[in-house]
């Protein structure tokens, strides 16, 4: 007897890779056993170091405890954090409200049924209305209009801004060609927070979505996030980071560096309320924050301080671990360290002038221990660059931080427990030993011992886009500590095999600084042949309009009207709002020509 047809139909869209992907448990037993492992190598360490016994000369052992405290503290929270998220965020009233997002009545009364981007989002029996906001300074627009294509697209009624800091006619054109709104500021202060509440000030949304200009938004965007804000007290959501731009050692490094964040961390911090925003791929609440008058612009890294102000006023945030964007991480060593920069001076920022733990923060025991593993995660790039100078005190000052009565089968045994299984564990989520993170990771320790000094002195970071169309700079310019620590290392290997030679044995401490000096090494030859690349660029070919997107001849008129239409409101030119004088933000501004 054959099988009815719609059996059929029901399967026939799930391929193996699909149906995998759908049946998957994100948080398997064997996830969780590996963590609970690791956990476990993580105290038998830091019991070890602490032992007075195994305590050796003092310079490397502080050296060594120093470093290693850090990163045995930052993994039992984080392991901790891992083992809380096994419960989603969506829940019944999330589901419920995500059945009647879209009335199909007034959908197909309106002719609409092919033109998801026009279908009223409703919520409690009513439409709500949503912004778009695309911030952009100096991008390429071709990577704008990338992400300006598919924000349009967006399944759900919404306006979709271009917000230029970059001030470019050819980007102006550009919002015109594709039916988007396009605000310039007259004035850049706040940096892209400035931007935002700048068009605040402008947009009536009740709810508003932030895309940086190189994340490209997928068409149910709206749709998996939009039904969360069923609750009251939701003021944002947010969604990973997801990279697509995977070519470059550099980008493969710094993409699945965040890859157990997004897909672990972030998603248990849901359980402490204490998940926090990235920047973009999110979708905020207006009145929350207006709550806290505009997104924070005292600080580059506007969104955990926007998040930590959410928090201190009572609201709640949730994070999905689901891809709807996918973005560029950085390619080149400049754009790397710049992106860092900026990021670990805003967790410097927070642990230095607004302590978590102080008794003034309005927030949860747990809260505030979640504050402290962002403000302090950071130091996790800074002792790396600790451990490097242990070897060369052996080697050149025969100075352990071990006893000599400790064998180096006993101190493997402790070490390997600890830091064997993090790289267990890193490989099953990853899915694979990503040696470039462990590269970056070795190395950027420079970058974040700057951001702890900006963030002591007080030094203003400037804005650094991804994607910029500014010509790049060597990248020796940024890396010359490394290449002196490079430098270093490489003599001290010479010493020590020279030394080990003459004694006919190898020791522990020439082992560890080869290899540590064939790391910096291998991140010299990624440094040469980027250098090499800007010097030798290859040949752009001419590009015109994406597929399926007809040209506008008429560029946008700058008028004066009460309310924006939905996709192709006019370019509009007006005076910088303060970030605290947000009251008026219905009030179209006065047009400048």
């Amino acid at each position: 007897m054959a099988r009815p047809a719609h059996d059929y139909r029901r399967v026939d869209q799930h391929v193996p890779v699909t149906r995998r992907a759908e049946t998957a448990n994100p948080y398997p037993p064997v996830l969780i056993l590996i963590t609970l492992l690791a956990t476990l190598g993580i105290i038998r360490y830091a019991a070890f170091l602490l032992a007075p016994g195994n305590r050796g000369d003092l310079l490397p052992y502080l050296l060594v405890l120093a470093a290693e405290l850090i990163l045995v503290v930052h993994a039992l929270l984080s392991g901790w954090t891992i083992l809380t998220g096994t419960k989603g965020p969506r829940d019944f009233p999330f589901y419920e409200a995500k059945s009647g997002l879209f009335d199909g009545r007034a959908i197909k009364a309106g002719g609409l049924r092919n033109s998801p981007h026009l279908w009223p989002i409703v919520m409690d029996g009513r439409e709500i209305t949503v912004d778009v906001f695309i911030p952009v300074y100096g991008e390429d627009p071709a990577i704008i209009r990338r992400t300006a294509e598919a924000a349009v697209a967006l399944k759900g009624r919404h306006r979709t801004w271009i917000l230029d800091d970059g001030r470019s006619d050819e980007v102006k054109d550009l919002a015109g060609e594709l039916g988007c709104h396009y605000v310039r500021r007259l004035s850049g202060g706040g940096a892209k927070a400035g931007n935002i509440n700048h068009a605040l000030a402008i947009a009536k949304g009740e709810f508003f979505c932030v895309f940086d200009a190189d994340f490209v938004p997928k068409p149910n965007f709206l749709v998996e996030t939009v039904p969360f804000f069923v609750d009251d007290n939701v003021a944002f959501v947010q969604t990973p980071q997801v990279y697509g731009n995977l070519g470059s050692l550099i980008s493969r490094g710094a993409g699945y560096m965040q890859t157990v964040f997004y897909k672990f961390v972030q998603t248990g911090r849901n359980h402490f309320n204490a998940a926090f925003c990235v920047g973009t791929n999110v979708i905020y609440r207006r009145a929350a924050v207006d709550d806290i008058g505009g997104i924070y612009t005292d600080s580059k890294s506007e969104d955990v301080w926007t998040s930590l102000m959410l928090h201190e006023r009572g609201w709640r945030t949730i994070y999905i671990p689901t891809e709807l964007a996918v973005g560029d991480a950085p390619e080149t060593i400049e754009a790397y360290t710049k992106q860092q920069l900026r990021w670990a001076t805003g967790g410097f920022e927070i642990m230095l002038t607004h302590n978590p733990l102080s008794p003034r923060r309005k927030l949860s025991m747990d809260q505030r221990l979640m504050y402290l593993v962002t403000a302090t995660h950071y130091l996790t790039g800074i002792a790396p660059g600790l451990l490097l100078l242990v070897p060369p005190l052996e080697i050149f000052f025969d100075l352990r931080p071990v006893n000599l009565d400790i064998t180096i089968t006993t101190w493997l045994l402790y070490y390997a427990g600890f830091y064997l299984m993090q790289i267990l564990l890193a490989f099953y989520t990853l899915g694979s030993f990503r040696w470039e993170v462990l590269m970056l990771a070795a190395v950027s320790f420079p970058i974040y011992l700057q951001a702890l000094f900006n963030a002591f002195v007080g030094k203003e970071q400037k804005w650094h886009v991804t994607g910029s169309k500014t010509k790049p700079e060597s990248p020796f310019n940024f890396i010359i500590p490394q290449v002196l620590t490079f430098v270093f290392l490489a003599l001290t290997s010479v010493v020590a095999i020279w030394r080990d030679t003459d004694n006919s044995q190898l020791t522990l401490a020439t082992a560890w600084n080869v290899t540590n000096t064939a790391i910096l090494a291998v991140f010299m030859v990624v440094a040469f042949r980027e250098s090499w690349r800007n010097n030798h660029p290859a040949p752009v070919a001419a590009t015109g309009p994406a597929p399926g997107w007809d040209l506008v001849e008429a560029p946008p008129t700058e008028v004066r009207q009460p309310e924006p239409a939905l996709h192709g409101a006019p370019a509009l030119a007006t005076s910088p709002t303060p970030r605290r004088e947000l009251s008026d933000a219905h009030t179209q501004k006065e047009v400048v020509a």
